[in-house]
């Protein structure tokens, strides 16, 4: 007998069967007008889902449950920056979304027109979001505290009506001001713009005069307004990633396609249901903010948890633990980075029974795959389920995992267990032929892509065709590597660049970075290929060692050596190993392998936008320099060679 998983996954996945399985789907959705045509197939590359089909996000995320919960607590804001926490019922809510609408028409914002939110975790953040799908605006949330180069390319690109911003950005000891950069980003962008200011009282800034307009002032004589009708296929944002040519990539997404997908998620991947509190640390400048801090939870009548903080230091390792047992959290979402913070200041999980958790029944994590020492930390000191997602920006949802409903796996630690229902994976080769399990290579994914996928990059249809469509035809190109073990539980091993060549063996560098965070002293861990012209390319390991734990470097690359020749074998040709104080990382928690690569082979790099920290790369080329100096001619790093341009 077919669980609930093997029965959703048959259908979704059959070509005849998954029109019926999506429009059953769909009846979560409230509708202005129900869809009649489920899936359009415009072209070779191209199709729409629940193309005629109209509604309106706003209203399926906060109005429609008004009715029966209006007071019911929607949105509470934990700041551990300034100690403050803020509760807002679904009236309080929809009040501040529908004139916060009401100001964007004020400022000649209609259907289509482009809204940057440029924010901190604020609750107008939020309120920002929202307002926008009210009226059919097409919302491109940039990540608080971007440069302002990196600002100015969005702007450029999506010629934004508004741009909606804070004057600062709160880090531990640290203010960012956000609007020295927004200044200079519009001056780069020669573009301008409406700015609407969310004076904080930390750091209040100045206005220019007949473009800029304070946030509350605006607010206080602002008139509500109704959401209004918009096609399935209609944009609800678009949200940028860097791109190796300088031109931000603008991943589109839909309506319709999403607010059913997001729906599907929340009730069978994250088992929520109405009245739960989800806590989501995901920022809202990334699409797992979007999907689960924002839209996915409010969709399902759930109550969302905004923290402005940090796992750590704000003030201790129990600062999350502490805002799940006050609020009764069910679910809470994080990065695997953001895990091994807590693990390697509380490596006993001493932090973690302070608290009362028993309403939690799920962590959730996504970002990069998490390693299985912090995997067991985490599980063991909680006891819940440990759901390690796969997925994408492009996506827009979950691409493989455990479900809450459907079907819970027995764990894996290290794998993203099963495909979501509606994602048809292939592993190929580079000849585009099908891989058998235990072998690992591309991830290909079969069109049409479920409901969510993205529609395009934002005004270059062709860009999107040749990065992600063209390579193998009839699939989506994932850009990842990884492989099905034979009791189908999928592994994602690394991105295709990072997989390293040595003398013809393809290695993937997270088996690598496995094998060494099993060593007792080391909390992180980073593998990149340095180029040799014997082998071509050899692993070099980076790794952090846990707090207040004294080491004999010489000893701990032996000990290290020894682990990747027992666990990968003497192919992998590892040999040295460097000690840094910490790695570098994107503010979603990242690791910038692609930037440390560029460090360990001597070549000059452009400082990522998303770093959370610059001082530390500075610091990892003079453990580099130092380390070389004791190498010989395997390391003899010499900074000032070709310039590249690092995608992150």
């Amino acid at each position: 007998m077919q669980n609930q998983y093997e029965l959703a996954t048959s259908r979704a996945n059959d070509e005849q069967e998954r029109i019926n399985y999506w429009r059953e789907q769909s009846e979560f959705v409230d509708w202005i007008k129900k869809p009649e045509e489920i899936l359009r197939k415009r072209d070779e590359y191209f199709y729409d889902w629940f193309n005629d089909g109209r509604l309106n996000f706003c209203y399926n995320a906060l109005d429609r449950h008004l009715k029966e919960r209006g007071d019911e607590v929607a949105l509470i804001w934990e700041s551990n920056m300034i100690n403050r926490s803020i509760k807002y019922t679904r009236k309080e809510l929809y009040d501040n979304v529908s004139r916060l609408s009401g100001v964007y028409q004020q400022f000649g914002v209609s259907k289509g027109d482009r809204v940057i939110i440029y924010m901190p975790m604020i609750p107008e953040a939020v309120f920002a979001m929202l307002a926008c799908s009210r009226i059919g605006a097409i919302h491109s949330v940039v990540f608080g505290g971007f440069s302002a180069l990196e600002l100015s390319g969005r702007i450029k690109d999506c010629k934004p009506t508004l741009i909606i911003t804070a004057s600062c950005g709160l880090e531990v000891n640290k203010i960012v001001d956000y609007k020295i950069m927004l200044d200079e980003a519009i001056q780069i962008a020669d573009h301008q713009p409406i700015c609407l200011i969310v004076q904080r009282q930390t750091k209040q800034c100045n206005m220019v005069i007949g473009r800029d307009f304070d946030y509350y002032t605006a607010m206080k004589f602002a008139n509500p307004v109704d959401c209004i009708e918009v096609e399935s296929t209609h944009p609800l944002y678009i949200l940028y990633t860097s791109g190796t040519t300088g031109q931000p990539k603008g991943i589109q997404r839909d309506t319709g396609g999403t607010c059913v997908a997001l729906l599907w998620t929340m009730r069978h991947i994250l088992g929520l249901k109405k009245g739960d509190v989800y806590f989501s640390m995901a920022d809202i400048g990334w699409v797992t903010g979007h999907s689960f801090t924002v839209y996915g939870p409010l969709l399902q009548g759930a109550s969302i948890v905004l923290y402005e903080g940090k796992p750590v230091q704000t003030p201790d390792p129990g600062a999350i633990w502490r805002i799940i047992e006050k609020h009764k959290v069910v679910g809470f979402y994080t990065a695997p980075t953001a895990l091994r913070a807590m693990r390697k200041e509380d490596p006993n999980g001493d932090w973690i029974k302070k608290s009362n958790i028993s309403s939690l029944k799920s962590i959730s994590m996504a970002g990069e795959r998490c390693d299985i020492p912090t995997y067991n930390w985490i599980s063991n000191n909680t006891g819940v389920l440990i759901n390690d997602h796969y997925w994408q920006t492009e996506t827009g949802w979950i691409i493989s995992c455990n479900f809450m409903d459907l079907h819970t796996f027995p764990a894996k630690p290290g794998s993203a267990t099963k495909p979501s229902p509606g994602f048809v994976i292939k592993i190929m080769d580079n000849e585009n032929k099908e891989l058998p399990n235990g072998q690992m290579g591309r991830i290909c994914i079969k069109l049409p892509m479920p409901p969510s996928f993205m529609q395009t990059l934002y005004n270059n249809d062709q860009a999107f065709i040749l990065k992600y469509l063209s390579d193998t035809p009839g699939y989506y190109t994932a850009g990842d590597a990884g492989f099905f073990d034979q009791d189908g539980y999928l592994h994602i091993m690394t991105r295709i660049d990072d997989i390293i060549n040595t003398a013809g063996h393809r290695l993937s560098t997270a088996a690598m970075e496995e094998v060494l965070l099993k060593h007792q002293d080391i909390v992180e861990a980073a593998v990149v290929a340095k180029i040799d012209d014997l082998r071509g390319e050899i692993p070099v390991g980076l790794v952090v060692i846990k707090q207040d734990v004294n080491v004999n470097s010489s000893t701990l690359e032996k000990q290290l050596v020894s682990m990747i020749r027992r666990d990968i074998g003497p192919l992998a040709c590892f040999q040295s190993v460097i000690i840094v104080d910490k790695l570098p990382k994107t503010r979603s928690g990242k690791v910038l392998r692609g930037t440390i690569k560029a460090i360990v082979n001597g070549l000059q790099y452009q400082m990522p936008a998303t770093i959370e920290d610059d001082t530390v790369l500075d610091k990892i080329k003079i453990n580099c320099l130092n380390y070389g100096k004791g190498m010989g001619q395997y390391c003899n790093l010499d900074f000032g060679n070709q310039d590249i341009y690092v995608e992150e």
